[in-house]
């Protein structure tokens, strides 16, 4: 049940994002859905192999070559979804820096609570 309301989360950042920056598009809520589910997917499988790849410029820029991944991730995410779009790769850096940003707030909001 976490990971389901993980990904609505996930949804929400991605089409509230979709509507502030421009140079992004999302061909509503449920396409919002379907993006949240194919960046988490690559971020399990593709994501890893990038990193290891990429690992010496990775180290030799302190880790901020991390971002330039995360805006890769999110233009291959264009290419494989069609209700979803971005216009240039400085959008979709942009667009995967505040994605991680508005992430992090709506988990912390809607965090559960541990039991004592």
């Amino acid at each position: 049940m976490n990971i389901i309301i993980r990904l609505l989360l996930n949804a929400l950042a991605v089409f509230i994002l979709a509507h502030v920056l421009e140079g992004v598009r999302v061909n509503g809520y449920l396409g919002a859905v379907i993006v949240a589910i194919v960046i988490a997917v690559l971020n399990v499988l593709v994501k890893p192999l990038l990193i290891l790849l990429t690992l010496p410029v990775t180290i030799m820029t302190l880790g901020l070559f991390l971002l330039v991944i995360n805006a890769l991730i999110i233009l291959l995410a264009d290419k494989l979804v069609d209700g979803f779009g971005v216009s240039s790769f400085l959008t979709a850096l942009l667009f995967s820096i505040l994605l991680s940003i508005l992430q992090s707030i709506l988990h912390s909001i809607f965090k559960e609570k541990k039991k004592p």
